[in-house]
């Protein structure tokens, strides 16, 4: 059924391939890009984003089954790796011709066993080496071990060894990054070497893009900067906003000096006052955080601050200096500096509000 919400997520593809190409430009020729659209494709719409690039890149990654099997059943093609996939939906990984993420000895032990049950043959796999994060991975003193229960099977074959940065966004801590980078490099020379064959190599992120071409490697995986955020504000100002946040008024009131608006007293007004309820609320990814003039909206190229607690389906804004309509647009955020304000006052970060959006919110794509 066609999703009539009024209230609309309106995603440029357009943008999108702008972002990718931008990306592109940093790499060296032969490095392979590989493009991150787990979380719905970061809130906006992973099945049409993979579709809008699916033959401009080399993978894809999600960070879980159900994410990858959306893509297949959408008809996308392109290798899929899952990031965290869990040993209970193994049997689907291989169904559905996906590559999972082997990060510990039991997920190992346990795709091995039912790769060799559904009788396959150098299915791809990826292994994921800790080098400080401490979230997922194996250590380096693993290798060994790791190596020679590969060796002794044909059911698997390894497609990519990688790592993950910690906080390649942050310059301060650049002396730990490069302790990774070296870390990472004497992993991979020795886990290739003992492993016997050649693989691919992949480390950086976004910001690790940006900032550490030395570990760009055979392949790249990126996230944010595919929605137009880099690691500085200079870098985000050569992207391109990729999503815009919209709805409309709903209905007018007009609140006398005394009265409340919303749930819990919590808004007083101490004059007489316009307000206007949008159709939005904490359930569609506004944070009550907002609430009470800490968030705002622009009507009519203006201004309109939320008063009262922001409630699961609505949210009020003072529009009493607005000459507006019941029934006019209002834009929650249409640039990535709106967005990133809104996750300073949230006390949050830009993957935050992007990923909150409802997926009952209506998606509309400029393509």
């Amino acid at each position: 059924m066609e999703n009539k919400h009024v209230s609309k997520l309106i995603i440029d593809l357009n943008a999108v391939k702008y972002n990718l190409t931008y990306f592109k430009n940093k790499l060296q020729k032969n490095t392979k890009i590989l493009v991150v659209i787990k979380a719905y494709g970061y809130g906006s719409d992973a099945v049409e984003i993979a579709k809008s690039i699916q033959n401009e890149v080399a993978y894809f990654a999600v960070a879980y089954t159900n994410e990858g099997i959306a893509l297949r059943n959408a008809g996308i093609t392109t290798p899929i790796l899952i990031l965290h996939p869990q040993v209970i939906n193994l049997e689907l990984i291989i169904n559905n011709n996906l590559e999972p993420t082997i990060y510990s000895f039991k997920l190992l032990n346990e795709f091995i066993s039912i790769s060799n049950i559904k009788k396959q043959s150098n299915y791809p796999v990826h292994i994921k080496f800790n080098t400080g994060l401490n979230r997922l991975g194996f250590n380096a003193d693993n290798i060994d071990l790791l190596t020679n229960k590969i060796k002794k099977t044909t059911a698997i074959k390894v497609t990519s060894v990688f790592s993950h940065f910690v906080a390649s966004d942050d310059k301060t801590k650049r002396d730990f990054s490069l302790k990774q980078i070296d870390e990472f490099n004497a992993i991979k020379h020795n886990f290739i070497q003992k492993l016997g064959y050649t693989i691919t190599s992949h480390m950086c992120n976004t910001s690790g893009i940006l900032n550490y071409p030395e570990a760009h490697f055979d392949m790249v995986r990126l996230g944010i900067g595919l929605y137009g955020f880099g690691n500085e504000t200079t870098v985000t100002s050569e992207l391109k906003n990729v999503v815009t946040l919209k709805s409309i008024i709903s209905q007018i009131h007009l609140v006398k000096k005394g009265e409340s608006v919303g749930y819990n007293h919590t808004f007083i007004a101490n004059k007489d006052l316009k307000v206007g309820t949008i159709a939005l609320g904490y359930a569609d990814g506004i944070s009550r955080m907002f609430s009470n003039g800490i968030g705002s909206v622009t009507i009519k190229n203006k201004k309109a601050s939320i008063v009262g607690n922001i409630s699961m389906d609505t949210f009020m804004v003072d529009i009493t200096n607005i000459d507006c309509n019941e029934g006019d647009d209002v834009i929650v955020f249409n640039n990535q500096q709106t967005i990133l304000n809104l996750a300073k006052k949230s006390s949050t970060i830009s993957y935050e509000i992007l990923t909150s959006i409802s997926q009952r919110i209506k998606r509309v794509y400029i393509s």
